[in-house]
């Protein structure tokens, strides 16, 4: 079955991403020393972990459909590492067209490490690992332990100079290097690894009994995190050097915490919501239409089609036009969804009488 509020919760994160980039791309600069700009960033701020974690709950969830519907594993692994590598690929022709479209781009942004970059390898990984586990216990803690891996080394690995003689094109993937790395594979594909222990324990819950259970469990257990998380960060680093903001594994722990607690409370909205006869449609539309509202949301906002108010606007003017722009986006996801229903109806339509001529 679909669960409407993993939907809500990616179209929430879609909401998030555009608030980010509306804000960077379109409030002026004596605007960007106040509080609310601030807090404004770091709301913004949570799309990206939100979404690199959904992925992986939506990872696991799918290969376990694939499995039950095909009794193979290798075909779920499959099916996974092929939209892993899918995204990967994605990411390369997103950059191309930014490089286009783009006013005064450099060649070199083709290869600047963005989420889509991390998160198709990720993709991948994180099927890989759900092959190799026998059972869900198994999973849940291969993913537990790959994310807290991640977590953990990302200092060690921003500092050492055995990076150093890497490649550069390699070097971006581990580590920041200026404008050639928005995202980088450490920390951020530990979201994806961490987000597939949930899956794999949401994909077992096979009633609503159990999935309220495991709701309770898994808001339980992301507070735990969080209360952890801001201990931890109030003692003495055991690392060289690391940025609470970036590279902590506080903060990532924080993180976490935050995003189990939100699915869980994404839940319970739903059964509140779905008594008193209430559906989010439109939420859960942008959700499931996530990458297309990234593939043509980020142009439309850093491009030439928004050029004249670059950086121009007072911060309440990016508030009214980034809810006029979520309109707009939202319009263009229903054409799209239109057009592809036509072209389905059409194919329907044509299918059986190229049949009938054929034979």
């Amino acid at each position: 079955m679909r669960r409407t509020y993993i939907d809500w919760a990616r179209g929430i994160a879609v909401l998030m991403m555009i608030e980010a980039h509306t804000l960077d791309a379109w409030t002026r600069a004596s605007d960007r020393r106040g509080v609310w700009f601030g807090d404004a960033s770091i709301l913004g701020g949570f799309a990206a972990p939100m979404f690199l974690w959904l992925a992986g709950v939506g990872v696991a969830m799918s290969a376990a459909r694939t499995f039950e519907r095909t009794g193979s594993r290798a075909r779920a692994v499959d099916a996974v590492a092929r939209r892993g590598l899918e995204i990967f690929i994605l990411a390369f022709l997103f950059r191309l067209q930014a490089f286009i479209l783009s006013p005064g781009a450099h060649p070199v942004t083709l290869f600047r490490v963005d989420i889509l970059n991390v998160m198709g390898p990720a993709i991948v990984a994180t099927g890989l690992v759900w092959a190799c586990g026998t059972t869900s216990t198994a999973r849940v803690l291969a993913f537990s332990a790959l994310a807290t891996l991640v977590a953990m080394i990302t200092p060690v690995v921003r500092q050492a100079t055995a990076v150093d003689v890497l490649p550069v094109w390699m070097q971006w993937y581990l580590r920041p290097s200026g404008d050639h790395t928005t995202f980088t594979g450490l920390p951020w594909a530990g979201f994806v690894f961490a987000g597939g222990a949930v899956g794999v324990l949401i994909a077992e819950a096979r009633d609503d009994r159990l999935e309220r259970r495991l709701q309770i469990i898994l808001g339980s257990t992301g507070a735990a995190l969080i209360a952890l998380g801001f201990y931890m960060a109030a003692q003495p680093s055991i690392y060289r050097a690391s940025s609470f903001w970036t590279s902590s594994p506080t903060w990532f722990c924080i993180r976490t915490g935050i995003l189990m607690v939100a699915l869980a409370g994404m839940y319970v909205l739903e059964t509140l919501l779905a008594r008193a006869g209430v559906i989010l449609g439109p939420l859960a539309r942008i959700g499931q239409s996530s990458l297309f509202v990234y593939w043509i949301h980020v142009e439309l906002v850093y491009g030439y089609a928004s050029w004249w108010w670059r950086r121009r606007l007072p911060l309440w003017g990016t508030a009214l036009a980034y809810a006029a722009f979520c309109v707009v986006i939202y319009a263009a996801v229903l054409l799209r969804d239109r057009i592809v229903e036509a072209r389905r109806t059409r194919a329907q339509r044509t299918g059986p009488a190229r049949q009938i001529v054929t034979a």
